[in-house]
């Protein structure tokens, strides 16, 4: 995801900003077997796939605070923790 965000830096080069790379990513970082089974229909897999997308573009904006390693040791430590 880091790789990701950084790739999103160079979005004025590219123009693979976040909401670009998200759409392509989402169906592979999200994968979901109901998704590919032959229930779903088009538009509903469409609207799946659009919440995977929008899931992944808060990520990718969010990365830092997601993945930081302050962030990572206070859930570890504090799990089951009121506030």
């Amino acid at each position: 995801m880091r790789h990701l965000a950084r790739l999103a830096d160079y979005c004025s080069i590219t123009n693979m900003h976040t909401k670009n790379l998200a759409i392509v990513w989402a169906p592979n970082l999200l994968r979901s077997k109901q998704i590919e089974s032959a229930c779903f229909s088009g538009t509903a897999a469409f609207m799946e796939v659009r919440i995977q997308s929008v899931v992944v573009e808060f990520i990718l904006n969010h990365v830092d605070v997601l993945f930081s390693s302050k962030l990572s040791s206070v859930i570890r430590d504090g799990a089951g923790e009121p506030l």
